[in-house]
Parts: C-alpha cells; sequence; structure tokens
C-alpha cells in the first residue's frame, strides 16, 4: 500500500504499529506521524542553528520513511538496516520519491564505526531500548542524536529489572512515571556520551504516545561531558504523601524519612535533573511546523506546552493531590494561578491536562490550593 506522509509518499507492507491484526515484515508504524513531523521541523531549525551539518544517518531504517523525508529536505541520508526486505523497500522508495539516498543491508553500529563514515546527525528509532546504538552513535555523530525508546515500562520502573539491566541506574514507578522515563533515558545517554569525552545537551524532548523522543546536541570537549555528568543525580520520593526532593550528585545520601510526613522514602538514580529542552530551539522547531504535515496541529500544541513548561525533574498530577487531601478538585487555571500568587513557579506538563511542574513542595501546595 502507498502512503502519504509529509511531501513524499512511501510504499509499506501494511500498516504495522501493533495493534490488533498488525502485519509481520516490514515494520511501519502510522501512529509515529508525530515524531517524525517533529523530527522534520527539528531537522530544518537545527540547519539553521548548524548550517555545515548536511549529512544524516536513519539508524533503523525499515521502510525509510523517517530518512527519506530527511532527505526530502535536502539531507544526505543513509538508511540502514539489518532485514534485507527493508533495504529493498527503502531503496524503492528513494526512487519512488526520486530521492538521492544510500540503503545498506548492515548493523547501524557497524555503519557507524566505518573510519570512511561520518555523520552530522544520527537518528536512532529502534524497537524497544535504543541502549544498544548508543555507544556508536556518541562516539561517532559529529553534532546531534536523535533518539526514541519505545520501552516505556523499564524506563520508568514498572518493570524494575529490565530498567536497571539496561539503563544502569535505579528507576521508580512513581506517580510522574512519563518524567521518570525520560530522565533515566537522558542519564544514560549522559553517562554513555561521557566515556567518549562527548558532553549532551537536550534542546527538545517529549514524551507522547507510550515512547520517549529526545534531541541531543553534542560537544566534543572534556569540559562538557564533565558539566553534562554534574547535571545527574537522584530523586527521594515519598509515596505516603508524594513529597519529592533531588540531590546533584553521584553520591547520595539515604534518607531515613520524608522530612514531611516521617514515612519511608525511595531514591531513583541516577537521572537527569537539568533541562530536558531549550526553549529558544522548541520555539524554532515550532516556526518549522508546516501544512503538508499531518500532525502539524497537535504538534503546535505540545511544542508549545514544552516551551513553557519548567525544568523542574518530577511532575504532579493534580487530581490525585485533590484525592489524597480528600477533596474536590477545583480549575486548572486556577489552582496554578493560586501557586504562582503564593510565590512559587507552576506551569502545565505536556504529558497530560491535569499533571504541572512547580517549584513549591507538596506540603506548600496544600497550604495554598483553593
Amino acid at each position: 500500500m502507498l502512503v502519504e506522509e509529509g511531501a513524499v509518499t512511501v510504499e509499506v507492507e501494511s500498516e504495522s504499529g501493533g495493534g490488533e491484526g498488525a502485519a509481520e515484515g516490514v515494520f511501519f508504524n502510522p501512529g509515529q506521524e508525530l515524531n517524525r513531523d517533529i523530527t522534520v521541523a527539528a531537522l530544518r531549525a537545527y540547519r539553521e542553528r548548524t548550517p555545515e551539518a548536511d549529512s544524516y544517518l536513519d539508524a533503523t531504517a525499515a521502510s525509510g520513511v523517517r530518512g527519506i523525508r530527511a532527505a526530502n529536505e535536502g539531507w544526505d541520508i543513509t538508511l540502514a538496516d539489518t532485514d534485507p526486505d527493508a533495504v529493498s523497500l527503502a531503496r524503492r522508495n528513494l526512487g519512488r520519491n526520486d530521492l538521492d539516498g544510500t540503503a545498506v543491508h548492515q548493523d547501524a553500529n557497524a555503519v557507524l564505526h566505518d573510519k570512511d563514515a561520518y555523520f552530522d546527525v544520527v537518528d536512532i528509532d529502534p524497537f524497544g531500548t535504543p541502549i544498544p546504538f548508543a555507544d556508536a552513535a556518541l562516539a561517532n555523530a559529529r553534532d546531534l542524536v536523535c533518539v526514541t525508546a519505545t520501552d516505556t515500562a523499564p524506563l520508568c520502573g514498572a518493570h524494575f529489572e529490565s530498567g536497571v539491566r539496561k539503563y544502569s541506574t535505579v528507576p521508580r514507578n512513581t506517580e510522574y512515571h512519563a518524567e521518570m522515563g525520560l530522565r533515566v533515558l537522558l542519564s544514560a545517554f549522559a553517562r554513555t556520551a561521557a566515556r567518549y569525552d562527548v558532553g549532551v545537551t537536550p534542546i527538545l524532548s517529549h514524551v507522547s504516545d507510550h515512547y520517549v523522543r529526545t534531541y541531543l546536541d553534542l560537544s566534543h570537549r572534556a569540559t562538557d561531558a564533565n558539566a553534562a555528568i554534574d547535571e545527574l543525580g537522584y530523586i527521594h520520593h515519598c509515596e505516603a504523601c508524594l513529597h519529592r526532593w533531588t540531590e546533584k550528585t553521584l553520591l547520595p545520601e539515604s534518607p531515613d524519612a520524608c522530612p514531611n510526613c516521617g514515612e519511608g522514602v525511595q531514591t531513583a538514580g541516577p537521572v537527569w535533573l537539568g533541562a530536558a529542552h531549550d526553549a529558544e530551539f522548541v520555539g524554532d522547531v515550532v516556526r518549522e511546523l508546516t501544512g503538508e504535515m499531518g500532525s502539524a496541529e497537535r504538534a503546535e500544541r505540545l511544542l508549545e506546552r514544552i516551551a513553557g513548561e519548567l525544568h523542574e525533574p518530577t511532575h504532579y498530577d493534580q487530581h490525585k493531590l485533590y484525592k489524597r487531601w480528600n477533596e474536590p478538585a477545583v480549575g486548572m487555571d486556577e489552582f496554578l494561578d493560586a501557586v504562582r500568587d503564593g510565590g512559587h513557579e507552576a506551569s502545565r506538563a505536556h504529558y497530560g491536562g491535569t499533571t504541572f511542574k512547580t517549584t513549591a513542595s507538596v506540603a506548600e501546595l496544600r497550604d495554598l490550593a483553593p
């Protein structure tokens, strides 16, 4: 079947997004159009920021739709896949759109370690964890690494042992599971990059439709790798009252009890405690959204929410707070205005309609809540 996406038309074997009746064969997920639309807008914005960047590797290409859309934007693309059927399909799709590009039947790690190859941008969008590609990408990409992780249960601690194994951290399954998953992923990539004296700066991140997506700007200086490591630390979380606090350190204290209610505390980490986006860059990405993108309106709403989001490493769910307080919830705008009037910063989080970030503690929220 033929699918039009953005300004290209690609052949896919069927819509294999993983739902009921999903087909075997070369994978194509129509539900990832938002992800790919934002990728195209981010590549446009990044080229304005880094005009010398021109080569792009789609490390797990499948049908090739993401890389082909990059080629249509003028990027010098390479599509890699270990499935020969995927490589054949990607080549046909390049020809169908009259676009130049290279499709290789090779593992992306081998492509990245080829001494004669170089890539300014490496895009990792596998099925499941991106960790098998992290070392090769961060050691060899020049400017930008884009990462999707769909194994959200290990990332957020719902599958605890798997999360520990894959990401070399202690994830915790809290009510801010989306933020936990993002910060576990950022921590793993920051630590991996630092082994190669590479510093990472997340310039855009979002958690949407059961996946985590981030764009990491790279700096090939050991001092910047050190600075990235300095953004790592631990989150201490009380399940009883939802109080939480952070430590930017690699040697955390072990709290005996929650300082707010005296109950036991869980600790997660090391996780990324720094900013997960650059508001200026996110604004640039918004301006690069165009009408041929099928998810342009949704992407604009999402990105504008992210641009205004605080850099706090956890978020609250307002409804869960009111339920714990045994009171009916008020409107979100009224609630956030009350928090701000109390002298604290507050912003909506992009994960849902009742999630928010704030500099206020849970005890202060309780006192300020209308």
